[in-house]
């Protein structure tokens, strides 16, 4: 039986990295003591013996107030004013106010106070260490997003004097993510100023992180060792083999976010068709303005926003609900007009498809100059409520919170319509009409108000499609019409009245279109599906589901 026992460097190691864990435990602990704002008090009317130690104190702080301060303190902002009542340390602000640095209440001096109000300036020498001090707050942040920016920023830098700071910041890390930014921080800075066996160890670390930020420092590295006619040598093979390990990994998320991508742009597609899907095959109508009932939603969505920032304001925990209002107030909207719309206009228009096109062509104009004149020609801003900002990581893969509630907003959507046709008198009614319509009026199905509630149902769908887009895109006059191509596309496709087919076609499509953008770009991408769209239909003229029933066929 073998005992392993280690090399004498390797204990040294050990026990200084055991030292500096035990060091910066302690000096976090005793941090928490005093405020940031007193140390820097402090610090600005210590004498130059006491500065060291302060300056050690300070350096356990992540409050970005440090850089405030010592900002103001460097540019000759602060103040120190000698009073009966004691000294005052101050910072300017206006002619008038003043911040007291040590708790950052708001004064007002009178003229005289302020000038016998003395400034301060720091050393060159104290200058040099506060800069080391504020180069690194960062990694000390209560966030650790601003911990994880900090980290890739000083690794980026390749400087030397950052590596303890980062060996030491990951010590004490207790979060996975950052934990990995500072590995490939260090591994980065190593590359500029490690010895070969560091540099080779760094290379390796890179290619396991497959770290797309050190694409370029490899590719530096790697033109080194070929200028000194070195490519056949380890380091030269390392940096080969990690760059096409990270190129492999790069096109892996550019294929699971066109993937993804493709996947919240069919839902969008599907929630804005399947209203059109639904009137188009019970009334035969071809509904050109159902671009603008998109358009609807989008412009409720962004009154409900005004609405909440007049009352609770825009900084109000109050705000982030005003989304979740939009929804279903943009589909109530939308539905009573295509409800007017469909008492007054769309009834006469019945199984007459090219006066249908025409007529619903002209009130889409009409309805597009309407916006213009209510809301203005320019595109409106709607903000994304606080708790749809940022992404969900998976596996290295970013997906953001906006896209993943659309695809499960449009699968609610498809669970609720599925329930509408299949649970409800409604929905009984509305399959028996696009069945067959003669028949269903001959058996008492009130057929006027089945198709009424239907058009309602449907503008009320394609509103809520773009209460969706308001949060991914711009909400303005013609933001409809980029989709009421694709919609008919997405109708037509997977068959005349079929949501099922609706449904496929609008992932499909979704999903093709953003496969082929980055390899063909957006417009020929666009062309590349329409031509694929044409040879479908030559070959299934019916769609993915063709309808069987005879009064369909006539």
């Amino acid at each position: 039986m073998h005992l392993y026992i280690p090399s004498r460097s390797l204990l040294l190691d050990y026990k200084r990295r055991i030292f500096r864990l035990v060091v910066s435990l302690l000096i976090v602990c005793s941090a928490s003591a005093r405020d940031a704002r007193i140390v820097m008090a402090d610090l600005i009317l210590s004498e130059k013996a006491q500065q060291g130690d302060l300056i050690e104190e300070l350096s356990t702080f992540g409050d970005t107030i440090i850089t405030e301060i010592y900002e103001a303190w460097r540019t000759g902002e602060i103040y120190l004013l000698d009073q009966e009542s004691g000294s005052q340390l101050l910072q300017f602000t206006t002619s008038q106010q003043w911040a007291l640095i040590n708790t950052g209440e708001v004064i007002i001096l009178t003229e005289a106070e302020v000038e016998k109000a003395k400034k301060m300036r720091p050393a060159r020498a104290l200058r040099k260490q506060m800069k080391r001090i504020i180069d690194t707050l960062g990694l000390k942040a209560a966030d650790a997003s601003l911990r994880i920016d900090s980290a890739i920023k000083l690794g980026r830098s390749q400087r030397l004097e950052f590596i303890p700071a980062l060996e030491a910041r990951l010590l004490i890390e207790p979060a996975k993510e950052v934990q990995l930014a500072l590995k490939e921080a260090l591994a980065i800075s190593q590359l500029a100023n490690g010895n070969e066996a560091e540099v080779m160890d760094a290379v390796g670390s890179l290619a396991d992180l497959k770290s797309v930020a050190s694409r370029a420092f490899l590719q530096t590295v790697l033109a080194q060792e070929i200028e000194n006619e070195r490519v056949d040598e380890p380091l030269a093979e390392a940096c080969q083999q990690a760059l096409s390990k990270i190129e492999t990994h790069i096109k892996q998320q550019e294929f699971f976010g066109s993937f993804f991508r493709g996947i919240s742009t069919g839902s969008v597609l599907l929630i804005v068709s399947f209203g059109l899907a639904i009137t188009f095959g019970l009334m035969g109508v071809i509904n050109m303005a159902h671009g603008e009932f998109v358009a609807i939603g989008g412009y409720v969505t962004f009154l409900v926003q005004n609405l909440f920032i007049q009352v609770w304001g825009l900084s109000s925990s109050a705000f982030g609900w005003y989304f979740i209002v939009a929804l279903p107030t943009s589909f109530i909207v939308a539905a009573a007009i295509g409800f007017l719309m469909e008492k007054s206009i769309i009834r006469f228009l019945y199984r007459r498809p090219l006066e249908s096109l025409l007529c619903t062509w002209g009130i889409s104009m009409i309805m597009q100059q309407s916006f213009r004149l209510i809301f203005g020609a320019a595109n409106v801003q709607v903000n994304n409520p606080t708790w749809l900002m940022g992404n969900l990581s998976f596996g290295g893969f970013q997906m953001s919170y906006t896209r993943l509630l659309i695809i499960l907003i449009a699968l609610i959507v498809v669970a609720l319509t599925w329930l509408l046709l299949r649970q409800t008198n409604l929905g009984l009614h509305i399959r028996a009409v696009m069945q067959n319509r003669d028949m269903a009026s001959s058996l008492g199905v009130p057929v006027a108000r089945v198709n009424t509630m239907t058009f309602a149902l449907g503008c009320g769908l394609a509103a809520l499609g773009g209460a969706v887009l308001s949060q991914i895109g711009n909400v303005g006059p013609s933001m409809g019409q980029a989709y009421i191509v694709d919609s008919f596309m997405v109708v037509v496709t997977g068959s005349v009245g079929n949501l099922l087919g609706a449904g496929l076609s609008a992932m499909g499509i979704g999903l093709v279109d953003q496969l082929l953008q980055p390899s063909l770009g957006p417009v020929l991408g666009k062309i590349t599906v329409f031509i694929v769209i044409i040879l479908f239909l030559q070959w299934r003229p019916g769609g993915l589901f063709p309808a069987r029933s005879r009064s369909l066929e006539d």
